[in-house]
């Protein structure tokens, strides 16, 4: 039996992998589970799975919850750290939405963990220092769905005889509205996702294909392909996650109905594969598929991402601390659905790229990027 801490227990990845560890309960138990600062939710997950320590991200709620739980409590991106690196957690799931997951992410991989990682901000960040850990102690599976398809369909493969990697992407709800229309959507809209059930912030970068950018610079470092080999299609039944395109043009794909607990799944109990809580995929009743390049007129994020790819260093970092605040801004109301590439691409174009930063760098870099968008941002509003 494996023991596994969740960093992010509360949102929808760690929920639905502690319904994973429910159904295998001779195989997995809970040992940690960390949220932002949702105590209530938090509260009720713990009584159910008696961790053997929580932690919140929030340092102000220490005052407010002592004595509220039986099981030691943690604060901090130290007490994240803390529950990621516990000498009983085999397997540590990092499932939350920001940059500073890459501390917990870097000690578990150091104290010799598993990561089953959900947190794309990780690799889009850090990945250079993610593989530099790698090398020296660590296993890093990927829980997407896309990268989770990808790393299925290169077992038993020689990666040096791929030509390219293809991620596929549903399209969001604005596959074929027209571009005028964008610019006036509702938060509701874009959060209207016709395939999957997520959190905000990824639902939206969904609906501008930010999420498809995001994986192509994940995929760099998780499978060792230059970005320029790495393929963007736009597959709106979600069927399809991700293909592989060999030198000698064979193509494999890895599908199934679109429910992350089986990549969830995947990553927890790899190299084993056991019966999973899903509805099976039925190809009669799929009927036809479609495939179609992105728009990238339409879709701008995702060109912004693909030109963070290729300058590399800090830039990808700074596209997308500034993507996070920009799609925050959104979701309050504050701009509109077309603001969110143009303030990125306003970041961007005032940033200096530094190549192999060090963690401080990335964090010092990060900030920044985040004061500059609530300053543009701030102008935005008040003009």
């Amino acid at each position: 039996m494996k023991g596994v801490s969740i960093i992010g227990a509360t949102g929808s990845i760690g929920r639905q992998t502690l319904d994973i560890i429910a159904h295998h309960p001779d195989k997995l138990r809970v040992v940690g589970l960390t949220a932002g600062r949702d105590f209530e939710a938090l509260s009720e997950l713990a009584f159910r799975w008696r961790p053997k320590l929580v932690a919140f991200f929030d340092l102000n709620l220490a005052e407010a919850i002592k004595g509220k739980f039986d099981c030691p409590v943690l604060f901090g991106i130290e007490g994240l750290t803390e529950v990621a690196t516990h000498p009983d957690a085999e397997i540590v799931v990092v499932a939350i939405p920001t940059a500073k997951a890459l501390l917990p992410t870097l000690a578990a991989l150091k104290a010799g963990k598993r990561v089953a990682l959900a947190t794309k901000e990780v690799l889009v960040s850090g990945g250079h220092l993610i593989v530099q850990q790698l090398k020296q102690s660590g296993e890093l599976l990927p829980i997407d769905s896309e990268h989770s398809a990808l790393f299925q369909c290169l077992q038993g493969e020689d990666v040096s005889k791929v030509d390219k990697l293809i991620l596929t992407a549903s399209g969001g709800p604005f596959r074929t509205k027209p571009l005028e229309d964008l610019k006036r959507v509702s938060v509701e809209e874009a959060l209207a996702h016709p395939t999957w059930k997520m959190g905000a912030k990824v639902t939206v970068d969904s609906a501008t294909l930010m999420n498809k950018g995001l994986e192509i610079i994940e995929a760099r470092w998780l499978f060792g392909i230059s970005p320029e080999r790495i393929e963007v299609v736009v597959h709106p039944q979600s069927i399809v996650h991700s293909l592989v395109e060999f030198v000698d043009g064979s193509v494999k794909a890895q599908l199934s109905l679109p429910d992350m607990r089986l990549p969830i799944q995947y990553a927890l109990l790899y190299p084993e594969r056991h019966p999973c809580p899903v509805q099976r995929l039925e190809l009669t009743k799929v009927g036809t598929m479609n495939f179609e390049p992105p728009d990238e007129v339409r879709f701008p994020c995702l060109r912004l991402a693909k030109q963070a790819a290729k300058v590399g260093g800090t830039m990808p970092t700074v596209m997308n601390a500034a993507d996070e605040i920009a799609v925050n801004a959104f979701l309050r109301r504050q701009i509109g659905f077309m603001d969110i590439p143009a303030i990125v691409e306003a970041v961007m174009e005032r940033h200096c790229p530094i190549a192999e930063p060090s963690l401080e760098t990335v964090w010092e870099v990060d900030d920044w990027s985040r004061n500059l968008t609530s300053e543009l941002i701030r102008k935005f509003v008040a003009s």
